[in-house]
């Protein structure tokens, strides 16, 4: 679905840029601005730094003087008011209704949402115009929350709902060590034991086919093979040296 962020009269240049980081780490990258405090704000060095690199939202970002231009090709309104109002449309959790929007036949929608100013929130007359005000569960006795944490969250339950994004490792995963590989190790071990002390190959019972599953189970890469008879080797000359 289109997705757009509208701040409304914004009095703080860096909640811009954190707004667009909010952004752009969840892929949307559509933010306009309704009459910001600074005509010049996506420009300012405060908004760039507290972007942290998502530029780009900056730049494709637009600056408009009415709500109505920021709503223009917008069918699906969302008001983010922590203050539920006497009159006006139903206070939603964002994840319940983001589940509603997301059903399998629910119609596509182009989606924005609203947020107000940092010292006054938003004006009922504009919270009236929404199909629904979010509210973020927060804790009853502390529900403060700035502008660009607030987006965050907003940003993250959304593309949550659209699908959300893979998680991915940061390790590649590790090549297995082969058979072979393990067979030479545990038979370097088993040396290494027999010269401590610790195996007694006239009564080894079932010491070394219980390590061969123990390292089976590891799934050991090649590196961990060549660390385990560093081990061994070690143990080799250190039992050899007490001779």
């Amino acid at each position: 679905m289109k997705t757009r962020f509208i701040l409304i009269e914004t009095s703080h240049a860096g909640n811009v840029g954190a707004a667009a980081r909010a952004m752009k780490v969840m892929g949307f990258d559509e933010l306009v601005l309704v009459k910001p405090r600074w005509a010049n704000v996506l420009r300012k060095e405060e908004t760039i730094q507290r972007a942290s690199g998502a530029n780009d939202v900056l730049d494709k970002a637009r600056v408009v003087e009415t709500l109505d231009e920021a709503l223009d090709g917008v069918t699906h309104l969302c008001a983010t008011a922590m203050t539920p109002r006497d009159f006006g449309p139903p206070t939603r959790s964002p994840r319940e209704h983001f589940a509603e929007l997301t059903q399998p036949n629910a119609p596509e929608q182009s989606v924005a949402f609203l947020f107000g100013s940092e010292r006054f929130g938003m004006k009922n007359e504009d919270v009236y115009r929404c199909h629904v005000a979010l509210s973020i569960p927060t804790n009853p006795k502390f529900g403060s929350l700035n502008l660009g944490s607030a987006i965050q969250v907003v940003a993250y339950d959304w593309r949550e709902a659209l699908g959300g994004f893979p998680v991915q490792d940061v390790i590649e995963p590790a090549d297995k060590a082969d058979a072979q590989q393990v067979a030479g190790m545990l038979t370097h071990w088993e040396q290494a034991l027999t010269d401590i002390g610790f195996l007694d190959p006239a009564a080894p019972k079932k010491l070394m086919p219980r390590l061969n599953q123990l390292f089976n189970r590891a799934d050991l890469s090649p590196e961990e093979i060549h660390i385990l008879r560093g081990v061994a080797k070690a143990m080799i000359q250190t039992a050899n040296g007490k001779r």
